[in-house]
């Protein structure tokens, strides 16, 4: 009975947070009941512009754009860093393929949910503050990572419907990032969307996604 009514309220939580109001805390849900709280609808992406998403600022004004601060907060060993933010070296694991990268010259930082794919899910409606905020969200540990260019690319702006990480070892977490990501920002996904994450889901055992709700 406790188990039922813990789900319950886990699933309460996601759907508050789909409707814009965000939890006290942030909210911790099984896989399935995480892509089952996901809002379905059809998407198009007519009008998009990658400059809809004004994206590598230096928020904080430290010096160090969005993509450096990726680089530095997830390189495995301390980066060497030069004038103006210049990242030299450091050690990253490309998680999408299990590469081991010293040269931030071979990484991309990846949105999680592409920038043409979130215009499509919603973000089209939003303001050039919310899609700006979105693009450069540090805040969510997973909506930015730094991956191999070529994987990056491969991916482009496809959904899991059409693209996922090519180390089968990665689905699992790539997806919990997917969907956290898309519940974060109250993005919707399309049928064929939502049908591969249960299908992928189905073989993650107990993962978890836990998000908190963009301000």
């Amino acid at each position: 009975m406790i188990t039922k009514l813990r789900t319950a309220l886990c699933a309460m939580l996601a759907a508050v947070a789909l409707l814009g109001g965000a939890p006290a805390h942030a909210a911790e849900v099984t896989l399935p009941d995480a892509i089952r709280a996901l809002s379905v609808a059809a998407e198009t992406n007519d009008g998009y512009e990658r400059t809809a998403f004004r994206h590598w600022i230096d928020e904080d004004r430290d010096g160090c754009s969005t993509r450096a601060e990726v680089l530095i907060e997830e390189s495995r060993t301390e980066p060497v860093v030069e004038a103006n933010c210049r990242i030299i070296s450091g050690t990253w694991h490309s998680y999408y393929d299990g590469r081991v990268v010293t040269d931030p010259s071979e990484l991309d930082i990846d949105h999680m949910g592409p920038l043409k794919e979130a215009w499509g899910s919603g973000a089209k409606f939003w303001t050039k503050e919310r899609r700006q905020a979105y693009a450069n969200d540090l805040t969510a540990e997973r909506s930015l990572v730094a991956v191999t260019a070529a994987t990056n690319r491969s991916k482009a702006d496809k959904d899991p419907a059409q693209w996922l990480p090519p180390l089968a070892d990665a689905r699992c977490t790539y997806i919990a990032d997917w969907v956290s990501t898309k519940l974060r920002w109250s993005l919707s996904v399309d049928q064929a969307e939502h049908d591969a994450l249960l299908r992928v889901a189905d073989g993650c055992g107990y993962q978890r996604v836990t998000y908190e709700s963009a301000a």
